[in-house]
C-alpha cells in the first residue's frame, strides 16, 4: 500500500491537473469557434448588457478558459490562475445555471451543472492550497 501511496502523490497532481484543465482549453476552443453562437446565448443570459461589452467579456472568458487551462496543465503559476478561475466561476455558476425557479424540463440540466460547477471549484481549492506538484513547470508548492 506504501507505494500506491507514492506513486498517487507522485503522478495524481499531474493526471488531475490534466484532467481539469481539460475542461478549460476545451471549452475556450469551442467558444472561439463559436464565437457569434456563445456571444448571443451571453446576450440572452444578459439582456442589458451592451453587446460589445458582452464580447469584451467573452474574450475574457476565452482567455481565462483557455490560457489558465494551459497555465494549470503544465503547472505555471497554477495557484494564482487557480485562484482566478475560481472567482470567475462564482458568478459564471450563478448568471448562467440558476436552476432555481426555471421549468422543470429545463431545472434538472441546470442543477446538475451547477453542481459540476461547485465540483471543479473544489479541485480548483486543492490546487490553490496544495500547489501544482510535481511534474509542474512552477512547483508552485508551499514549504
Amino acid at each position: 500500500m506504501k507505494g500506491a501511496c507514492k506513486w498517487v502523490q507522485q503522478y495524481g497532481p499531474l493526471i488531475g491537473r490534466l484532467l481539469l484543465s481539460n475542461l478549460f482549453i476545451v471549452a475556450g476552443f469551442k467558444k472561439i469557434t463559436g464565437f457569434a453562437g456563445t456571444a448571443g446565448y451571453m446576450a440572452a443570459k444578459m439582456p442589458s448588457l451592451d453587446p460589445n461589452l458582452i464580447k469584451i467579456m467573452l474574450v475574457l472568458t476565452i482567455a481565462i478558459e483557455l490560457g489558465g487551462g494551459l497555465m494549470i496543465l503544465v503547472g505555471w503559476q497554477a495557484r494564482w490562475v487557480a485562484t482566478i478561475i475560481f472567482l470567475w466561476m462564482i458568478p459564471v455558476t450563478y448568471l448562467f445555471h440558476a436552476y432555481w425557479g426555471l421549468p422543470p424540463d429545463q431545472m434538472q440540466m441546470q442543477f446538475i451543472q451547477f453542481q459540476k460547477n461547485l465540483a471543479i471549484m473544489g479541485a480548483l481549492l486543492l490546487i490553490v492550497a496544495q500547489g501544482s506538484g510535481p511534474y509542474s513547470l512552477g512547483r508552485d508548492n508551499c514549504k
